[in-house]
C-alpha cells in the first residue's frame, strides 16, 4: 500500500517526467543529453520535461561532500564536455550544503509553465557545475532565476519565503521510495516505460538511493544508436490525451541521452 501516485500514471504524452538531483553529476550530464537531443530532433515545442526531485541529502541524511563532487567533475566531464564543468573555484566556506532551495524553486516554476522549470532547472545546473554558485543560498538561486530568460524571479522569491515548494520536494522524495525510483537521474515515459541513468552499461554507478540497486553510468557508448531517440506520434481520437496530442515514445534511450545519431 503506497499513498502517492505511481510516477507512470502521473507521465502524460508529450512529457517525459525525470528524477534527479541538481548536484547530480550523471543527472548534469543527463539532462544536457535531453536539451540538446530534443533541439537536434525538432521536438522543442512538443515535448516538455517535467522536473521532480530525486533530493540526494534526504536519501543520505547529509549534504554532497565537495571532494566527492570534485572527484565526479575529473571523471565525468569529458563525457558531455559541452555541459559545462569545473573544479569547485569559489570559497569553500561557500560550496552548498543543501540543494534543497534549488530543487524547491524548479518546482515553484512550474507554477509559470514546465518550459519554464525546464529552464531554470539547466541554469541552476551550469550555475553549480559551471561556474562554482552556491545553490544551497537563496538570493544565487533567485539571482539565477532574474538571469534566466522565461522565468518570473519575482514569483520564484516569493514561492522560496512562503515555503510551499518544499512540500512538493518531499513529496516526491516519498515518492522515489515507494515505488523505487532508482536513481538520479530516471526518466518515466508515457508509453509506460521507465530509464535509469539510460546510457551505456560501463564503468562506474550514477548516484542512487540506499537499498536501491545500481545503475549504469553514461560514457561515450561506441555501439551505433538509432537516428531518433524521441518520437512524436498522433494519439487516436479517444486515446488518452484527446486527439493529436503527442505521445513521447523511446526508440532507443542509449541514443536519447548519448546523443549519437
Amino acid at each position: 500500500m503506497t499513498g502517492t501516485p505511481h510516477p507512470r500514471t502521473q507521465t502524460e504524452p508529450g512529457v517525459v517526467t525525470v528524477f534527479s538531483d541538481i548536484w547530480c553529476s550523471f543527472a548534469h550530464v543527463g539532462i544536457h543529453r535531453l536539451h540538446a537531443t530534443r533541439r537536434r530532433l525538432g521536438l522543442e515545442d512538443r515535448v516538455r520535461f517535467n522536473h521532480r526531485a530525486f533530493p540526494l541529502e534526504l536519501f543520505n541524511n547529509g549534504p554532497s561532500p565537495r571532494p566527492g563532487t570534485d572527484s565526479e567533475v575529473g571523471g565525468i566531464a569529458h563525457i558531455e564536455p559541452d555541459a559545462g564543468w569545473q573544479l569547485w573555484r569559489a570559497p569553500d566556506w561557500k560550496f552548498p550544503s543543501s540543494s534543497m532551495p534549488a530543487l524547491e524553486a524548479v518546482q515553484v516554476a512550474k507554477e509559470q509553465g514546465l518550459e519554464a522549470s525546464e529552464r531554470l532547472d539547466l541554469a541552476l545546473r551550469r550555475a553549480f557545475w559551471a561556474e562554482s554558485r552556491s545553490i544551497g543560498a537563496r538570493a544565487v538561486v533567485v539571482a539565477v532565476a532574474e538571469e534566466t530568460e522565461g522565468v518570473d524571479a519575482e514569483a520564484v522569491a516569493a514561492g522560496l519565503d512562503d515555503g510551499r515548494a518544499r512540500r512538493t520536494v518531499t513529496e516526491d522524495f516519498r515518492c522515489a521510495k515507494e515505488h523505487e525510483v532508482q536513481c538520479s537521474p530516471h526518466l518515466y515515459l508515457p508509453d509506460g516505460s521507465d530509464h535509469p541513468n539510460p546510457g551505456s552499461p560501463h564503468a562506474g554507478t550514477a548516484r542512487t538511493a540506499p537499498g536501491f540497486r545500481r545503475s549504469p553510468a553514461m560514457t561515450r557508448a561506441r555501439t551505433r544508436s538509432c537516428s531518433s531517440a524521441l518520437r512524436a506520434e498522433p494519439q487516436p481520437r479517444g486515446a488518452a490525451g484527446g486527439g493529436g496530442s503527442a505521445q513521447v515514445k523511446m526508440i532507443d534511450h542509449q541514443s536519447l541521452l548519448l546523443g549519437n545519431g
